[in-house]
């Protein structure tokens, strides 16, 4: 069952990472998921972010954290975007706008892959699922939606069509060791048969959905597509089912905490029009030898004369938290800055990425962050900083 055909049948360290979740209001109204109402009425603290009206914590960052990393953690994600690209050419749309190798992807497959600009620069980061030889879903960040469908559009050639298909979904993130115990209950679904970045279409409670074995956490789990009628439903159901292991409602600022701790970027901190898959540490997502595409010729060329920045994470070697814009110091002199920063609380440590000269680069180096005026040491260390053992890789 393809989508269509579903929907047709359907402390102190924490306050300050909260303060980082909370966007600028916009010239808008936000938009409000279909959970808009549980959240509230579930004591949600709410906040708006990429233009939408989200719960940022429940029972704090904190709690919700250690629910994901040791029980299982339920997210409303349903401010992702989608977008649907079907017909004879949209194998070669995708291919020609991302630069990860859609034509390898099987039938219920999905890979991570950046939406290119023709500098080789990041619109956007994505998922990609292949539905069909002929049909592609395209989850996409909240905030850069419709841009993103502008954009795709904006580069059709041959035979594809473009759907902004974000209204027809909801999405539910459940992760976490338990995770697929709790979903389990809900679906006759063999959830040992879809692996890592492999996706089925099911029930659960009855819903037709798609259930992917994906997610922004670092933990085994589910990412679940439905049609919005169901939202409700679906969300008190896994609730319900997961009571017994633990879970416990979450917000975004337990998955910026996850998401930092599993070394996933985040577009608009590691991620921008101004950064390149080489230089954000995402070689293994372009593949320059499928052929030509979007930026590909501009990559080439970065890659034969190398790069001039380097992500890099890094671990503070005090107490204090190094935040988004902090300089960022090399042997006295200022060498970067951080672009995302907060306390990990799976690893007892505050953490980091930053981007920094090549030559300054390698796990070990010493680095010095000034912080509101004053100085404090850290050092590079590997990324992922938390990883959790996964019986296969995504592509």
């Amino acid at each position: 069952m393809t989508p269509s055909e579903a929907h047709a049948s359907v402390g102190g360290g924490f306050q300050k990472a909260r303060n980082l979740l909370v966007t600028t209001p916009a010239a808008t109204t936000p938009r409000k998921t279909a959970l808009y109402s549980i959240h509230r009425k579930m004591g949600a603290k709410m906040v708006e972010f990429g233009g939408w009206e989200m719960p940022l914590e429940y029972a704090g960052i904190l709690a919700e954290h250690h629910a994901v990393r040791t029980r299982a953690g339920l997210f409303d994600v349903s401010h992702m975007g989608e977008i649907e690209i079907r017909g004879p050419g949209a194998l070669g749309l995708a291919e020609w706008v991302t630069c990860n190798h859609v034509a390898r992807l099987r039938a219920g497959e999905a890979h991570y892959s950046g939406l290119m600009t023709s500098r080789g620069t990041f619109v956007d980061d994505l998922l990609v699922h292949k539905l069909s030889d002929t049909h592609y879903l395209l989850c996409v960040n909240a905030a850069n939606q419709d841009r993103d469908f502008e954009h795709i559009a904006g580069q059709k050639h041959g035979d594809a069509e473009v759907e902004n298909a974000g209204v027809r979904y909801s999405q539910l993130a459940i992760q976490g060791p338990r995770a697929k115990e709790i979903l389990g209950r809900l679906t006759p679904v063999a959830l040992d048969s879809i692996h890592y970045y492999h996706f089925t279409f099911g029930k659960v409670s009855g819903a037709d959905c798609l259930i992917a074995r994906t997610g922004y956490t670092g933990e085994d789990g589910f990412e679940i597509y439905f049609h919005i009628e169901f939202s409700e439903a679906l969300w008190s159901s896994l609730l319900e089912a997961g009571q017994s292991f633990g879970v416990m409602p979450c917000g975004l600022g337990a998955r910026n905490t996850l998401r930092l701790e599993a070394g996933m970027r985040l577009y608009g901190h590691e991620l921008d029009e101004s950064t390149t898959p080489w230089e954000a540490g995402l070689d293994w997502i372009c593949k320059l030898d499928k052929g030509e595409f979007l930026g590909s010729k501009a990559l080439a060329q970065q890659r034969q004369r190398g790069v001039e920045k380097k992500l890099v994470g890094f671990e503070m070697l005090g107490k204090r938290i190094a935040r988004e814009g902090y300089p960022v110091f090399v042997g006295g002199r200022q060498a970067g800055g951080v672009t995302s920063g907060g306390p990990a609380p799976s690893l007892g440590k505050n953490i980091g990425f930053a981007y920094v000269p090549p030559q300054a680069s390698a796990p070990g180096t010493a680095l010095e962050i000034s912080i509101r005026g004053q100085v404090e040491p850290a050092r590079i260390c590997q990324i992922p900083f938390y990883r959790h053992p996964r019986p296969t890789t995504p592509h």
